[in-house]
């Protein structure tokens, strides 16, 4: 199964940026690079484990409050930078365990940070900016919400080692009190209970899942798939709103999610006053 979380999406920032060290007066856990992508320059970012990280929570790889206050600093470079001219791809690579849990984020507010970084990419795919999160390995609860869940199109490595969850397998079956073996023969049963990414897309959330050859160490050959993809669905996403109801509208979300739309509609009523 997998390696340690975030290792994967360092390697993957490499390769698609040359790049593996963060830039001046960041962190060692979030590196960003600016790379060309066809006609444009998109800006990359990725958190990463540091096992030198000041704050202990955040060593293997968690989003913690300099990660959540770094990511969002360099997003709201390329909304400043771009008032202008034509509105630059921001490109989340997730690989996160999770945001960090500790005494010392919850008293300095990791909510705030967490929020304040959900809000820059919110805020750059609103303004035109194409966001496109590219999850190489795990996109777990918090930290996936901080880094990465606000993009215009979500893409994922169909890949075993690939988890999109609100919650780590063993946490979400001592709350249930179940096994992880029930919860695993469930989650094939209710797709949104379900740790297989194949699963997952069935939710009509995934732009696209992306088969590839061995996703732990890129070939050239796949750098430049995963490259034209990302192209293409920064293309998708100029065509597109600036909102997200593509993930509402989605052929999946319409077959697999009937009775949260059928909820969503009826509190928009309620709100409306019909």
């Amino acid at each position: 199964m997998s390696k340690q979380v975030g290792l994967r999406g360092k390697t993957w920032f490499q390769a698609l940026t040359s790049v593996n060290s963060p830039m001046g007066g960041d962190p060692g856990s979030v590196l960003t690079a600016d790379a060309r992508l066809g006609e444009d320059t998109a800006r990359f970012l990725c958190v990463v484990p540091d096992p030198k990280a000041r704050f202990p929570c955040v060593r293997r790889g968690e989003v913690g409050l300099e990660e959540a206050y770094t990511l969002a600093t360099r997003v709201s470079e390329v909304i400043d930078h771009s008032e202008n001219v034509k509105k630059r791809p921001i490109v989340a690579i997730v690989d996160v365990k999770s945001q960090a849990y500790g005494r010392r984020e919850e008293t300095a507010a990791i909510f705030l940070a967490a929020a304040t970084a959900a809000d820059a990419y919110a805020s750059a795919r609103m303004k035109g900016h194409p966001v496109i999160a590219l999850i190489v390995g795990h996109a777990f609860s918090g930290g996936f919400l901080t880094h990465g869940y606000q993009a215009n199109r979500i893409l994922a490595f169909d890949d075993d080692d690939i988890v999109i969850h609100a919650m780590h397998k063993e946490a979400a079956a001592r709350i249930t009190l179940r096994s992880v073996a029930d919860l695993d023969r469930l989650g094939h049963e209710v797709p949104p209970m379900s740790y297989d990414v194949r699963d997952y897309a069935k939710l009509g959330l995934l732009h696209k899942l992306l088969h590839i050859q061995d996703p732990d160490t890129p070939a050239p050959a796949t750098v430049a798939q995963i490259q034209k993809e990302l192209i293409d669905a920064i293309a998708d996403a100029r065509a597109g709103s600036t909102d997200l109801r593509n993930r509402l509208e989605s052929k999946g979300a319409r077959e697999m999610r009937k009775a949260g739309l059928a909820a969503r509609a009826y509190m928009e009523k309620q709100w409306s006053g019909d």
